[in-house]
């Protein structure tokens, strides 16, 4: 019988390996993937995980360096999460979101405790598109405006708003959902779409091109701007020194909400509760989800700041979920708090970013020609491969599919190899590991990485 071995250096039984091809089956005949033409993948049947390991079924071990999609923070199988789901369903498995219940009461208090002063609500629901959908519809209604901005290097989700308020190729087959969404450059000094040549002329310029963009829509028709604090999956675009605030400075001048996306950032990502620390942001509204308990089971909300808050208390708020705050939920989130704090983890990704892995992929810059950039704060980093550094023609084209993408495939194919599993996307590589994950698993896994950018190099002209 095939076995792995968890942290604890404990021997587990896995599924027989013929189990797998059951899996396999049912999977391509019953299940419809996102994403995806049907019939050209075949998703890897997996049988256990435990930490930042997962184990497919003939015992091969992959370090999940993607946290699956960035969302698994406390990695698989977390006891102590497990445990809170257990005893939750043993006392009160679920409950309407009118009635009042201990842990999703609890929840929300810790999430205020730790965000920004003066946010003192929670809205709970089911994911981080949700989130956004409702953070933007909370902004609609309290300025009475329709439109809402949002960078073209961006991803919100893939519900009806959501999607719309996208940027990334994502959005193409489904525009056009809401009419409202408008977009702009963000900043991106790698790929200037303003033609600067540092850090603080992207800063000044994209906030002008922001401004522009403001006063051409018209002012008084934008309800909100939309940024993910950190940019994710479209290149962990990290926001330059002033930015954040310039956009604060935009919103306050026109009466526009702001809405600090930090689905993918928030909850330790980048050694921070919220991305935002780090970058002193001040946004009326903050979304999340994916980190708040690593998505053991479906969560994810909007944290209100008291200004918006107060505009329903006389007003009813038009919108709900049937499990919005679901108990089972909020007692994998209160525990994850508990886990953070007992167990130092944003200190840890602090130093974990900052010690080990920012000196390895600034190394890679000077080892490997294929590296055209590298930028990241915390366990959030973006290789950024080229063929030419002079020219910094990427890898892959954008949006590149089939042949187009083989460099990126040979890359990802080698990392998988070596025990690795990757998050790709376009002609980039990003590191996004569990946050609990070990100092020795996180030096191997970089190595693995490491020799994989050398099929990457063989690319380069």
């Amino acid at each position: 019988m095939t076995q792995y071995t968890d942290r604890h250096g404990d021997q587990h039984p896995l599924p027989e390996a013929d189990a797998a091809a059951q899996v396999r089956a049912d999977d391509r005949a019953h299940v419809f993937h996102s994403w995806s033409a049907q019939a050209l993948i075949d998703p890897l049947p997996v049988a256990a995980g435990e930490g930042s390991t997962f184990w497919d079924y003939d015992g091969n071990a992959y370090l999940d360096f993607s946290s699956q999609l960035v969302n698994l923070n406390l990695g698989h199988q977390h006891p102590d999460l497990v445990a809170a789901i257990q005893q939750q369903a043993g006392r009160l498995a679920t409950i309407q979101p009118a009635i009042a219940n201990d842990v999703r009461g609890e929840l929300a208090r810790l999430i205020s405790e730790v965000a920004p002063d003066g946010f003192e609500k929670v809205f709970f629901t089911n994911g981080g598109a949700e989130a956004n959908e409702y953070a933007v519809r909370m902004a609609r209604q309290v300025t009475g405006r329709r439109k809402v901005l949002s960078m073209y290097r961006s991803y919100h989700g893939s519900t009806s708003t959501a999607i719309s308020l996208t940027g990334d190729p994502r959005r193409w087959a489904n525009e056009v959902s809401d009419a409202g969404a408008v977009r702009f450059f963000g900043p991106y000094l790698y790929r200037s779409a303003f033609h600067s040549t540092t850090i603080e002329e992207e800063a000044q310029r994209a906030l002008e091109h922001l401004e522009q963009t403001i006063l051409l829509e018209g002012p008084s028709t934008i309800a909100a701007i939309i940024i993910e604090t950190v940019v994710g999956t479209n290149g962990v675009l990290v926001p330059p020194p002033g930015y954040l605030q310039g956009v604060r400075g935009l919103c306050d001048r026109h009466g526009i909400v702001y809405i600090a996306d930090e689905v993918m950032v928030g909850f330790g990502r980048l050694g921070e509760w919220f991305g935002i620390d780090a970058y002193d942001g001040r946004p009326d509204l903050i979304t999340f989800a994916k980190g708040i308990n690593s998505g053991y089971v479906p969560l994810g909300g909007v944290v209100i700041s008291d200004t918006i808050a107060e505009h329903f208390d006389k007003t009813p708020f038009p919108g709900g979920l049937t499990y919005s705050g679901h108990p089972l939920a909020c007692a994998a989130g209160v525990a994850t708090f508990e886990v953070f704090r007992r167990d130092g983890i944003l200190e840890r990704v602090r130093d974990l970013g900052e010690r080990v892995v920012e000196p390895t992929v600034r190394a890679w810059v000077d080892t490997h020609p294929s590296v055209g950039e590298v930028r990241g704060r915390g366990l959030f980093w973006a290789v950024e491969l080229v063929r030419d550094r002079e020219t910094r023609e990427p890898l892959v084209p954008f949006n590149a599919s089939g042949s187009d993408a083989a460099p990126m495939g040979a890359f990802t194919a080698a990392a998988k190899k070596g025990g690795v599993w990757p998050f790709t996307h376009f002609n980039r590589m990003h590191v996004a590991p569990p946050l609990v994950i070990s100092e020795d698993d996180l030096v191997r896994g970089l190595a693995v990485l490491d020799d994989a950018l050398s099929v990457a190099d063989g690319y380069v002209t």
